[in-house]
């Protein structure tokens, strides 16, 4: 198998065939060549061969005329003599070399014979049918025949004329022998002189073919190496024909094949570096909707490790309608979601995607592929909702006071105000719901400030001890009311913290007033202060054994316009936005903010602050 693969390719190269070719050209010349002399040498010999031998028959003809007249019959003795005279003449003057020549008279009997074996023919009749027709006055007759030993001969038999009467006939056999051996010297001769050519003929075909092939093997062996990608060789240019044009030519396609190539990666390394630090995902496929090329966020975005070998429609959860819309080159607009785990807030959390869906299409070949486009729309989405949230509680809170003032107002108008009593207790309730309104409107001024960040920190050192103090002797009245019992505990690492005071005083006024109003008679709030575990952060905290809140709300507390008890937050002169706002003012001193409750066992809200130095640092 091996030896049959090498002798395969070597026969397949253009050296050999080019030198298979200029002998086979030469060895075709040559047979034509061969044919048309030899054939012509053949019939040349052949042909003086026979004139040859006319010749003699007529000379011999021409002598025994006179010999063998009519005249001569009438007296046997001078026939006699004339016979032995004759056929002394044609042994030793007509003797071919090879051939029998006989004398016939008229009646086709051997008057005389060149071979002195065949004297005893002599009188006897040659019945051969050549004779017949020289005796006829035939001139023309010739054959050529084998004899039984193997011999080719020529025969020829001329009529002998006397005064224009056929008064015998010459009759020659002549071998042929040595025509035919000089045919074959001749045969010899051109074929070793045809082997002769075709040897020279290949030693010029293999050194032709060197000239030839060489520069084409440099071709070759530079087009391996610019496929391998090594573009720094050149192919030598060894002249200025064709093969050395085509090396120039090849020099300036690798140049700029080179050229080409170095674009096309960096036009990829762009690519690639877009797709990689785009904040959408990016899929394409390919006409049978497999997946090609994606990049890493759409990885994320769906929530996979890998795309390879997947199909578009399974990922992107295409409908029928969707493709045949897809195959007719709309492009399509739709909404996905995804549901995920959340590790750490142990809860079922929903990814909104948008998808724009386009198809490729190529001039040619129609649609050959498709591209998608993920979006991640969930913060967008959760931020429409929350408008329209906002919005609706907004209004809802502004129209119910605004109904109770204008009921009580039209109350008035209508003959109330008469009534010192119940006037009096009406305009208590329009200044109450006045107030709250007001407050409504200022908290959602502070929450606007707050996210446009017009509400700039101003630090300062605080001590932590005195600032809780004030809190507790703020809220004293209130809780003397409700009997309820207050301590203040202040770790004694910590003393004095860089913050907004009045800002901070706000969140702790939210806290104490909620664990306040949702402490029942004779709790207990505990306002706490300690450094954390890490000791960057200052821990606040504000406990009570109020009623908590039920589990399914601690999500949405601190949403805007949230309240758990809504009629009973209402009555207490709540808006719904303390907890925000506590959560963004913590946020903006680069804390955060916690609640932990049991419903009926009591709430723990809690809120870190930075440590800080003068210039702003973390301790």
């Amino acid at each position: 198998m091996k030896l049959r693969w090498k002798v395969k390719p070597f026969f397949q190269t253009v050296q050999v065939k080019l030198v298979i070719i200029y002998v086979l050209l030469i060895l075709v010349a040559m047979q034509l060549i061969g044919v048309y002399f030899i054939s012509t040498v053949k019939t040349s010999l052949i042909n003086n061969f026979t004139n040859n031998l006319k010749e003699q028959a007529d000379i011999l003809a021409k002598f025994a005329a006179p010999s063998l007249s009519p005249t001569m019959d009438s007296d046997g003795d001078a026939t006699e003599s004339t016979n032995e005279d004759l056929n002394l003449v044609v042994r030793n003057l007509f003797s071919i070399s090879g051939a029998e020549v006989q004398v016939l008279d008229n009646n086709g009997k051997i008057v005389a014979t060149s071979l002195q074996l065949h004297q005893s023919y002599i009188g006897q009749k040659n019945k051969s049918l050549a004779v017949s027709r020289a005796l006829q006055n035939i001139s023309d007759n010739e054959e050529e025949f084998i004899d039984e030993d193997g011999t080719r001969k020529k025969m020829i038999a001329v009529p002998v004329t006397y005064n224009e009467k056929v008064v015998g006939a010459v009759h020659i056999v002549a071998s042929m022998t040595e025509v035919y051996n000089t045919m074959d010297r001749v045969n010899q001769i051109f074929f070793s002189g045809t082997i002769i050519a075709l040897c020279l003929t290949g030693v010029l075909g293999v050194v032709l073919a060197h000239t030839i092939t060489h520069p084409i093997q440099g071709l070759t062996r530079q087009a391996e190496l610019v496929a391998e990608g090594h573009f720094d060789m050149k192919a030598p240019v060894l002249g200025n024909d064709e093969i050395g044009r085509l090396s120039m030519a090849f020099n300036d396609m690798t140049i700029r094949l080179k050229e080409a190539l170095s674009a096309n990666e960096e036009e990829n390394e762009k690519l690639i570096s877009v797709l990689s630090n785009m904040s959408d995902g990016v899929l394409a496929a390919d006409e049978s909707n497999t997946v090609i090329v994606w990049n890493k966020r759409a990885l994320e975005l769906l929530e996979l490790g890998t795309l390879q070998n997947t199909q578009l429609p399974a990922v992107l959860g295409l409908s029928e309608e969707q493709l045949a819309e897809l195959q007719q080159g709309r492009t399509q607009i739709f909404i996905m979601s995804k549901e995920h785990y959340d590790e750490a807030d142990m809860d079922e959390e929903e990814t909104i995607l948008k998808v724009t869906l386009s198809p490729i299409h190529r001039r040619d070949r129609g649609i050959t592929g498709s591209i998608a486009v993920l979006q991640d729309v969930t913060d967008q989405e959760k931020l429409e909702y929350s408008r329209r949230q906002f919005v609706a509680n907004v209004s809802h809170e502004l129209r119910t006071p605004l109904t109770t003032i204008k009921s009580y107002a039209e109350a008035l108008n209508e003959g109330a105000l008469d009534e010192r009593e119940l006037s009096e207790r009406f305009v208590g309730v329009i200044r109450n719901e006045t107030e709250r309104m007001i407050r409504l409107v200022s908290d959602l001024l502070h929450l606007s400030r707050l996210d446009s960040n017009q509400a700039p920190l101003r630090r300062q050192k605080t001590n932590i001890q005195d600032m809780l103090d004030e809190v507790a002797d703020r809220f004293s009245f209130q809780l003397r009311q409700k009997a309820i019992t207050a301590k203040v505990k202040v770790d004694r690492s910590v003393k004095q913290v860089l913050l907004d005071r009045d800002q901070i005083d706000q969140v702790l006024d939210n806290l104490v007033s909620n664990a306040v109003k949702y402490t029942t008679d004779g709790g207990s709030i505990i306002i706490t202060a300690m450094r954390s575990k890490d000791k960057a952060y200052v821990d606040i905290s504000v406990q009570d054994t109020g009623i908590g809140i039920p589990g399914k709300d601690l999500s949405r507390i601190f949403d805007r316009f949230y309240r758990v008890d809504k009629a009973r937050s209402r009555n207490l002169g709540g808006t719904g936005l303390g907890l925000s706002i506590a959560r963004e003012i913590v946020k903006h001193h680069g804390g955060k903010i916690t609640l932990e409750s049991e419903l009926n066992v009591g709430t723990t809200v809690t809120f870190s602050l930075p440590l800080l130095l003068e210039g702003g640092k973390a301790k």
